[in-house]
């Protein structure tokens, strides 16, 4: 069957039929995906305490998700470039909700962990499949704002799933918390199924092993695919590991805050909503490693409050950090989506591949720094990261001015 004729039927943009509906659909989709994976985050105080474990062990019902979605997400991307991104984000999100339904029931922290690794390898069907479907979808120059809307639900996912968990949890108990965010996640999946527009350009390809491996073989030989990736894994590091850790610091004294408030402290997600929905406009000004160095420079200074005694000056603190990561984030992924010419959800997968990865090593290292030394402690393994960030982009450049120097038969003979 011969593609659709392009000019009689365009790629989406603003303004356009069904680009609202699609927006709305994947800004469901990541408020849920968000929302699920960290579910159990705000309430590791909460689930240390009612099973008697110690902060690095709670920190696995986090790892084991994110861990899950990152040895996953690159068989399920495969599966969608026969199937249709459609159909995997629609079959992911359904038993990704399911699972979310049973997790409140867990009888001890085993089982919890277990199922929130089903939960994770489920949701990573939906990240790299919904970035391959914008990228197919959405007309080039709207491809970072659309994408950073679909980051922006992940924020707004992020953010209402703790809060809702943290004030449950303070109400009933830490497993109506879950109850809670699985029962907004349901909402949130009736949406997505009942706005998603069809694809309308996407080709199904032989589900060819040899081919997959070719294609992800030819991602990991791409320098600029391959720096993408670190400063994905690198930035979500010290998300990973602040966000793990703080409610515990909260908990603490001097603080001594209760789990509610602890769970409020999540609005500051909202700042990310922000930063990642505006990352267009900041490349468009600063160029993708302008971009790139203001992010990092806002998360360094957010961490480097974050560790005085004031609540206020830890509240900027986060403010900022989270500012930094999800305009870091924003443009990192859609940089994927852009640099890839073919197999971009295995690029996609990849990117994502990398990104959990990094939250779940932040997570347990941030969490294993804090029971060992402190706030200080995990604030160091964050900075390293962030000094990762810089080295990386700033190599970017370096590499970027010397292709720019190198004549035109010795880049046609590499």
């Amino acid at each position: 069957m011969p593609p659709p004729c392009r000019s009689r039927n365009p790629r989406r943009s603003p303004g356009r039929p069904g680009y609202r509906r699609m927006s709305l659909a994947l800004f469901a989709a990541g408020l849920a995906t968000f929302a699920l994976l960290y579910s159990t985050q705000a309430l590791l105080p909460a689930i240390s305490g009612g099973f008697g474990v110690t902060a690095g062990q709670a920190s696995w019902t986090v790892s084991a998700a994110t861990g899950a979605l990152a040895l996953f997400v690159l068989p399920l991307s495969a599966l969608s470039e026969r199937f249709g991104r459609t159909r995997m984000m629609t079959c992911s999100m359904v038993v990704a909700v399911g699972v979310g339904l049973l997790v409140p029931f867990a009888p001890n922290l085993e089982w919890l962990v277990a199922l929130r690794a089903v939960q994770g390898a489920a949701i990573a069907g939906i990240p790299a499949s919904a970035m391959a479907y914008l990228a197919e979808e959405v007309k080039p120059k709207a491809l970072v704002a659309a994408i950073g809307l679909f980051v922006a639900g992940n924020s707004i996912g992020g953010m209402s799933g703790r809060l809702v968990t943290g004030w449950a949890a303070q109400l009933w108990g830490w497993r109506a918390g879950l109850a809670a965010v699985a029962l907004m996640s349901l909402a949130c999946a009736v949406a997505f199924l009942v706005l998603l527009p069809r694809a309308r350009f996407f080709r199904p390809a032989s589900l060819n092993p040899r081919a997959v491996g070719r294609t992800v073989a030819g991602h990991l030989r791409d320098p600029l695919l391959l720096r993408l990736y670190g400063i994905g894994a690198l930035f979500m590091t010290v998300f990973g590991a602040v966000y793990t850790v703080i409610g515990y610091r909260l908990v603490d004294e001097p603080f001594s805050l209760g789990q509610g408030v602890v769970g409020s402290i999540f609005l500051i997600y909202l700042v990310g909503t922000v930063s990642s929905a505006a990352a267009g406009k900041l490349v468009a000004r600063t160029g993708r490693r302008g971009a790139l160095y203001l992010a990092v420079t806002t998360t360094a200074l957010g961490l480097l409050l974050s560790l005085s005694e004031s609540l206020a000056a830890i509240v900027v603190g986060l403010v900022l950090i989270t500012a930094g990561f999800f305009a870091g984030h924003a443009v990192a992924s859609a940089a994927v989506s852009r640099t890839a010419k073919t197999g971009r959800a295995q690029a996609s997968a990849l990117y994502q591949s990398a990104y959990y990865l990094g939250s779940s090593a932040g997570g347990t290292l941030g969490a294993l720094a804090y029971h060992g030394a402190g706030w200080a402690a995990t604030v160091g393994i964050a900075l390293l990261a962030v000094l990762g960030v810089v080295s990386i982009t700033l190599y970017g450049s370096h590499a970027a001015r010397a292709e720019r120097r190198m004549p035109a038969s010795a880049m046609g003979a590499r």
